[in-house]
């Protein structure tokens, strides 16, 4: 369990993030266009899994928006953007911010993302959102990196994201 703020209040989630070193977990996700992805739909390629509460709020769209930008600058890598919301409103949201260098995935059907890899909120007033986490895998889903971001309000720490594919 981690412990994280929401507005400075406490807040939990129901476990810890994959460790540096670790294998990602495998998911089935769901795409903008309702298809099913999974961690081996992008086999071969390093990943950086974005993953926020929702679209619809100013910190959430702002890390979408930065990793879209440094997307195209990633050689043989995919940036994945992972929520609760669903797939429509992430459609929107790119359509509206002329997002398409990154790959948009929902975790509404059951929350089962969230909670195998350990970011599902518990205890806040987001409870079954998923919490600000980056993680950034390589060709072989091993965790190159991790973070936890402790205030959901906070944006994470891109520069330490996109140096571990250095």
């Amino acid at each position: 369990m981690a412990t994280i703020t929401l507005g400075g209040n406490p807040a939990e989630t129901n476990g810890s993030i994959p460790t540096n070193g670790s294998t990602a977990p495998d998911f089935n996700l769901i795409a903008v266009d309702l298809s099913q992805k999974s961690l081996d739909d992008y086999n071969g390629k390093r990943k950086i899994l974005n993953i926020f509460p929702s679209v619809d709020t100013g910190i959430c769209a702002a890390s979408a928006r930065k990793f879209n930008e440094e997307a195209t600058k990633l050689n043989n890598t995919q940036v994945l953007c992972i929520s609760r919301d669903l797939p429509f409103a992430q459609a929107r949201f790119c359509a509206a911010e002329g997002i398409e260098n990154l790959d948009m995935l929902s975790d509404f059907n059951d929350g089962r993302f969230g909670k195998n890899y350990g970011l599902e909120i518990t205890k806040s007033a987001f409870t079954g959102l998923h919490a600000r986490v980056v993680l950034v895998l390589d060709e072989n889903n091993k965790v190159l990196y991790g973070e936890q971001v402790p205030e959901i309000g906070q944006e994470p720490n891109y520069e330490a994201a996109l140096d571990a594919l250095q």
